[in-house]
């Protein structure tokens, strides 16, 4: 845009700037903060209206930062707030210029949705809304949530999805939480309809009691597939050729109930769980046999047993890309020798993270009964390792969370160091803050400033010595 004419002496710096610089600006800041902007001059007034993208989230509207569940009253007066905004952002005839994005944030309260549904649907229909990224928020924690909760959660979402069509066309992103789709078609509804989507996350959502979910969309767009606590006894993905992350933390099963097939873009895959293993364990190859492209790879066990089989070369072919690996929540007592036999299947591997997993509030908070329970006991991971004949690998940068001065360490980091003559940086950080930790005052285990010295010459001695960084 042009620059403003001449502003009077009188004016204050921001008066001079070009409206796109303050549109940059409004962009950074909450929509009620870039909403109160236009009391401050006459100037000021259109530019709120004029933000290609716009964030209308119903949390900003609470009385306090964390919602009681119990308090119905303030999530209704938030999302009353909500309706206003939205009715103000939303009207055409108070906009000169198209909403390339709008992120919308709401609760399943039907008083507000079909006030709401029809502002968003007449703004796509009018051309006014490109993109909408759409989250359904729920508050309530996943063991209060009944069977009939969440089912009944899932017809509320369904009645406004088909009083408004427009929405599901529309979505690029969607958030849901919290959701049954029983006697619902969660494959129609969700990859059929919405044939703009791009990213979808579920939080604790199923299709029924042990129900399997089926995913076959050669023309779907998703490139971002997010799973948490969801209860799947079984997912398995036929066909998303544009899938480029496929995420899911914490499945509910045994065995891990994944399957993939033709995911020819998929690039980065995350996968984790503390659940119960079986005996048998899953054997990576195979759930990976079909892919070739992954370049970003995080395993994290959340300090149990691992849920993986022994495995070197016969992951070699779905490998091959891998440039970033990330092993996480190894338990402290484990021997962790054994990762080196994914350096091994993919000696192109850049940047490697290995995290140790030492909670004093896991062993506050779990009995023997309850981890009898809970979880099968910790067993030792037991792999056959050869290294003999491996090559050099082109590892640059090794990152190890949760450092302790422990013999295991210091031997995996040695024998990395040994075969890793690109290695430039060594990061040895504390653990990850857990605030349930710090509330029953666990003392840190991290070396001392006195004791790094002696830290670094047990890593280095007798090989090239690589940058060695602290972070406590």
């Amino acid at each position: 845009m042009p620059p403003r004419q001449q502003q009077s002496e009188e004016e204050d710096w921001l008066s001079v700037l070009t409206d796109d610089i303050l549109l940059s600006i409004l962009a950074r800041v909450d929509l009620k903060t870039a909403a109160r902007t236009s009391v401050l001059s006459t100037w000021w007034v259109h530019l709120p209206w004029l933000l290609p993208e716009l964030s209308i989230n119903a949390k900003e509207f609470l009385s306090g930062p964390c919602r009681d569940p119990d308090k119905e009253n303030d999530t209704e007066e938030a999302m009353a707030s909500l309706t206003k905004a939205a009715r103000s952002f939303l009207a055409d005839q108070q906009r000169d210029s198209i909403i390339s994005s709008l992120h919308l944030h709401l609760y399943l309260i039907k008083t507000f949705l079909y006030e709401d549904g029809p502002l968003v649907s007449d703004a796509i229909d009018s051309g006014l809304l490109k993109d909408l990224d759409l989250a359904i928020l729920d508050e309530t924690v996943p063991r209060a949530c009944s069977d009939v909760y969440m089912v009944q959660r899932g017809k509320e979402m369904d009645g406004f999805f088909s009083a408004y069509p427009s929405v599901l066309h529309c979505l690029t992103k969607l958030s849901l939480r919290n959701l049954g789709f029983n006697k619902l078609d969660m494959h129609h509804i969700l990859f059929d309809c919405c044939k703009q989507l791009k990213h979808l996350s579920l939080y604790h959502c199923d299709n029924g009691a042990s129900s399997w979910l089926k995913i076959d969309a050669p023309n779907s767009k998703l490139s971002v597939l997010e799973l948490t606590l969801c209860r799947f006894e079984r997912l398995e993905v036929v066909c998303l050729p544009k899938l480029e992350k496929l995420s899911w933390d914490t499945w509910m099963t045994p065995d891990m109930p994944l399957a993939i097939g033709f995911i020819p873009s998929l690039g980065e895959l995350v996968l984790s769980c503390g659940a119960v293993c079986a005996d048998s364990g899953t054997k990576l190859s195979e759930l990976l046999h079909a892919t070739t492209s992954i370049h970003t790879l995080s395993l994290d066990f959340q300090g149990e047993s691992l849920w993986l089989q022994p495995e070197m070369k016969q992951l070699c072919t779905a490998f091959k890309k891998l440039r970033k690996l990330s092993v996480r929540g190894i338990f402290v007592e484990f021997d962790i020798l054994w990762t080196m036999a994914f350096l091994v299947a993919a000696p192109s591997i850049e940047m490697l993270q290995i995290e140790v997993w030492e909670h004093a509030c896991d062993v506050e908070q779990l009995d023997d009964e309850d981890r009898r329970r809970t979880n099968s006991e910790r067993r030792n991971p037991e792999w056959e390792m050869d290294l003999g004949s491996s090559k050099n690998w082109f590892l640059k940068e090794l990152e190890f969370v949760g450092f302790r001065s422990l013999e295991q360490q210091f031997t995996l980091i040695r024998s990395v160091l040994e075969r890793s003559p690109n290695l430039q940086k060594i990061f040895l950080k504390d653990d990850e803050e857990c605030d349930s930790c710090a509330a029953l005052g666990a003392p840190s285990k991290f070396p001392k400033k006195d004791d790094q010295e002696m830290v670094i010459r047990r890593i280095t001695d007798g090989t090239f010595s690589p940058q060695i960084i602290f972070d406590d």
